[in-house]
């Protein structure tokens, strides 16, 4: 006792606070009026829930409320506090109509004194109240002082006086003006602790002491469930939460042997229809999401055990209901003005799409499920076209649509998820898996209305958004429909039939691309036509994929390519010279998955095998593709299909000579020093190419690649041709005297060498083009070096002695290399060839001082040095009277011409 009295005394001391605060208001406003001063109007108290109060008419200046932002939602984002509303104006001040009204005062942040006094006391009340009733319960319980009986009639007693006394406290709120916090609702805290209590009494009645039966329960639980959110209209969101949770939980504290699902999924739909009428009243997102979740998660729960009827009613009826009440712009949901997608009613019919689909796959495809499956998707499409704020949903339908025949595929023919090795005992077709027939014709339906919405849905919205959705759902589920009968029904071979309905497709949308273009331009009309035309190439892929065999389709994909890239020339979609780019990279991925295109039936013909068609055709696609891009600019899609273009033809030639080399095996895991050789020329040609290239088209790729080529060349030389594939090293035949393995793999490198350093002179660094130089004179010294080996040794160059007329030889070939480049030097004014005879020369005397003068004997030893004093001496002699002739000074020459001219006159 003395705790409530210490209780009550605080109370009235927080009223009494309360009222002179107010009284104290009253007075300032009173003296304000009486002054003829603006009265300054404090921030509003919240009205209480469920109060009416009038309000005052706005005074004739007064501005008339701005247009609403675009972002704004229909829905309240979080659980509301009651819309605080202004005050009413006094007669005098309304009557003023120069007086506008001032703006209001900011509300000021409660202090620690105004938490605890109206907010914490408030829910510690709360609390305790519904903790004193249980607890009283037990104690009798415990003390065995009353029966079950009268247990559960005091529960119900209790939770009545709790409820009477917060409808009597809302009432006196309402008639005595004082509002109550929004957050610490005195009202709604006493009837959310009475229905809380009659819903603990009713399940102890069934629960612990089996006075109800099952069915009389359910309906009393379900009756406190709904009454709770009837109570939440005057009572605030608190008590709408706790009788949403208690509403849905009702179902899992209620057990049965013997379920019965329609009465279930008939008690869910008035939950549901209750929670979204007061979610719509109230424009609580909220609850209307948390409605949804729990609907959602209900239906997952009669798929293990419910029939077909019953789920097919609480979809259904969901549907309807969330169509009704929940879709802004639609019926009786909330208002939207500028045709904006609304998240809240695109959310409301795809989660109940989506369990529609679980249902479907559960039933096992069957034909009544396939039925409500079509029914929703309809009405789905159709909710849409009238609301632009559920236009989302048409893209989950359009989805869910392509999951569920990706499904039924699966489930009819299972070993297309196999491996070639076969499944595993027990796994095969389901024979249930619904019938053909049943499926096309969904099918069909499906590819009109989604295929025609799109397209009529163009030009209908303010939005951006909206007609793009239509159109991407217009394109992809008839595609993907397509693709899902083809594997189902032709179980992924060649079919000519649906080559023709692919082709009958892409000409429906090509059509719409081309009616689309010649309209007047609207928010997302540009990427629909983008969309449309994105169809129209993947519909002619399909085409070629179900009609053609083997490595056709890599080709049609890369021919694909190279249309898609004038299309964009005659139609500038941006997203088509992507599509072109993407077309590429699937091709490339494709050769990655496998080289030879068509596996061992490559053939073995050289030059003239499927490499040939598989690699070819897609290089010769991707150039002129390329050609057709570069006319609208240079970017990221355009550098694709010229990386395309040259990674092709690269491989083109690779492989050919590596099929030609080793017999047809492109897998071979060894190179020889023919194969080495011919890539290191193509590699030098190509890259010689490309630098020519490169110097029009200013393209990147053509540089870059340029340079990876000879990059490639130079180390395929060092490694492959001078270490790993030499012949001086290895036991390597070298067939032919002159005309050989060593003029293919040194002397044409060394010639295309020096060749490319000449392109790239003036263009390039220095650096790279000397380079290539000393890479050629490498080559060229390695070749004469190697063919003078075979004219000495025979066609194994790794065996036998080094003769003195052998050793002799080399001296005067390396020296008569540099007399020649010497000479080229002179006559071309060829500064880097008179460095590189300068070199070679300076690799003969080395060669002469240390290898000669210990290992040749005799005559040739002194021929050797001879010979190489006389060209160092004619050398110097050329240097000095050719390249660098001294001229005579002006005052030698007159002195010369005088002296000339003395002797003269002396002789006559």
């Amino acid at each position: 006792m003395d705790v409530l009295a210490l209780i009550a005394a605080i109370a009235a001391l927080i009223i009494i606070r309360k009222l002179q605060n107010r009284v104290n208001e009253l007075r300032t406003r009173i003296d304000a009026l009486e002054a003829g001063r603006p009265v300054v109007h404090a921030a509003a108290p919240a009205a209480a829930p469920g109060t009416a109060r009038t309000e005052a008419p706005l005074a004739p200046a007064e501005a008339a409320p701005g247009p609403e932002p675009a972002d704004a939602s229909p829905w309240q984002a979080a659980p509301p506090s009651q819309a605080a509303r202004p005050e009413e104006l006094s007669p005098a001040l309304a009557a003023a109509p120069s007086l506008a009204p001032p703006p209001e005062a900011p509300a000021a942040r409660p202090g620690f004194e105004e938490r605890i006094g109206t907010r914490w006391v408030v829910w510690v009340g709360g609390l305790t109240l519904a903790l004193g009733g249980f607890f009283m319960v037990r104690y009798s319980i415990e003390q065995g002082l009353i029966g079950p009986g009268v247990r559960v009639l005091l529960g119900g007693l209790f939770a009545l006086g709790l409820l009477v006394a917060g409808e009597v406290t809302r009432r006196k709120e309402s008639i005595t003006q004082i509002s109550a916090l929004p957050i610490a609702n005195i009202p709604a805290i006493l009837t959310a602790a009475g229905t809380a209590v009659a819903f603990a009494t009713v399940y102890a009645a069934y629960a612990l002491y089996n006075f109800l039966v099952p069915a009389t329960a359910f309906i009393l639980l379900g009756l406190v469930a709904l009454g709770t959110l009837a109570a939440a209209l005057l009572h605030g969101p608190a008590l709408a939460g706790l009788g949403v949770v208690a509403a849905f939980a009702t179902p899992l504290l209620v057990s049965s042997a013997e379920p019965n699902y329609w009465a279930l999924y008939v008690y869910l739909v008035v939950v549901t229809a209750a929670a979204f009428g007061l979610a719509r009243i109230r424009l609580w997102r909220w609850l209307a999401v948390t409605t949804i979740v729990l609907a959602f998660l209900w239906t997952l729960a009669g798929l293990a055990g419910a029939s077909l009827a019953p789920l097919a009613f609480h979809v259904i009826a969901g549907f309807a209901l969330a169509a009704v009440l929940v879709v802004c712009n639609f019926l009786f949901g909330p208002s939207l003005d500028d045709g904006r997608i609304e998240p809240v009613s695109s959310a409301s019919l795809s989660a109940v799409l989506l369990a529609t689909a679980f249902i479907v796959v559960g039933e096992g495809h069957s034909d009544a499920a396939m039925i409500v499956f079509a029914v929703l998707i309809a009405a789905t499409l159709g909710v849409a076209w009238r609301s632009a704020a559920a236009a989302a949903a048409v893209g989950v339908a359009s989805v869910l649509v392509g999951l569920v025949f990706l499904s039924w595929v699966v489930q009819s023919n299972p070993e297309i998820l196999v491996v070639p090795g076969g499944a595993l005992p027990g796994i095969g077709g389901n024979p249930l898996a619904g019938s053909v027939t049943a499926h096309l014709v969904v099918a069909a339906l499906f590819a009109i209305g989604f295929a025609g919405g799109g397209m009529a849905a163009q030009g209908r919205s303010p939005s951006a958004a909206v007609p793009v959705v239509w159109a991407a759902a217009g394109v992809f589920t008839p595609l993907a429909l397509l693709v899902a009968l083809y594997a189902r029904i032709a179980h992924l071979d060649r079919s000519i039939p649906f080559a023709i309905v692919a082709v009958l497709l892409a000409a429906a949308f090509a059509a719409a691309t081309e009616v689309l273009t010649k309209r007047e331009h609207r928010p997302g009309l540009a990427i629909s036509i983008a969309l449309f035309a994105t169809g129209t190439l993947a519909a002619l892929a399909l085409a070629l994929t179900f009609a053609l065999e083997k490595g056709w389709l890599t080709i049609a994909l890369a021919l694909m390519s190279a249309g898609t890239a004038w299309i964009s020339l005659q139609r500038p979609i941006p997203f088509l010279r992507w599509l072109a780019a993407i077309l590429a990279g699937i091709v490339v991925v494709r050769i990655g998955m496998e080289p030879r295109i068509v596996g061992d039936a490559i053939g073995t013909t050289p030059i003239f095998n499927w490499l040939l068609w598989g690699y070819g055709v897609p290089a010769a696609s991707f150039w002129l593709g390329s050609i057709w891009l570069r006319r609208r600019g240079d970017d990221v899609p355009l550098r694709s299909v010229e990386s395309a273009a040259i990674l092709f033809t690269v491989l083109l030639a690779f492989l050919e000579i590596r099929h030609a080399v080793n017999g047809g095996d492109v897998y071979r895991d060894n190179a020889g020093l023919t194969e080495v050789a011919l890539q290191v020329c193509v590699a030098l040609a190509m890259s010689i190419g490309l630098e020519r290239l490169r110097r029009r088209s200013h393209s990147i790729v053509h540089n870059i690649a340029a340079v990876l080529l000879a990059v490639f060349a130079v180390l395929a030389s060092l490694l492959g041709l001078l270490l790993l594939d030499n012949p001086l090293f290895w036991r390597i035949q070298i067939d032919g005297v002159v005309l050989n393995q060593l003029l293919l793999g040194y002397a044409a490198p060394a010639f295309l060498a020096l060749l490319l350093s000449y392109a790239v002179a003036g263009l390039r660094r220095p650096f790279y083009a000397n380079s290539l130089a000393a890479f050629a004179l490498l080559m060229g010294l390695a070749y004469v070096s190697l063919e003078i080996r075979r004219l000495y040794q025979g066609p194994v160059l790794s065996v036998g002695d080094t003769s003195d007329a052998e050793q002799y030889t080399y001296s005067l070939a390396w020296l008569g290399c540099g007399v020649l480049l010497l000479g080229a030097g002179l006559l071309f004014d060829s500064q880097r060839a008179r460095l590189a005879s300068a070199v070679v020369i300076g690799l003969t005397i080395c060669k002469a001082f240390l290898i000669d003068m210990s290992t040749l004997t005799g005559v040739y030893r002194a021929l050797s040095f001879m010979g190489l004093g006389v060209v160092l001496v004619a050398i110097g002699w050329l240097y000095q009277r050719i390249l660098f002739r001294t001229r005579p000074a002006a005052g030698d020459c007159a002195i010369a011409a005088a002296a000339d001219g003395v002797v003269v006159e002396s002789t006559e």
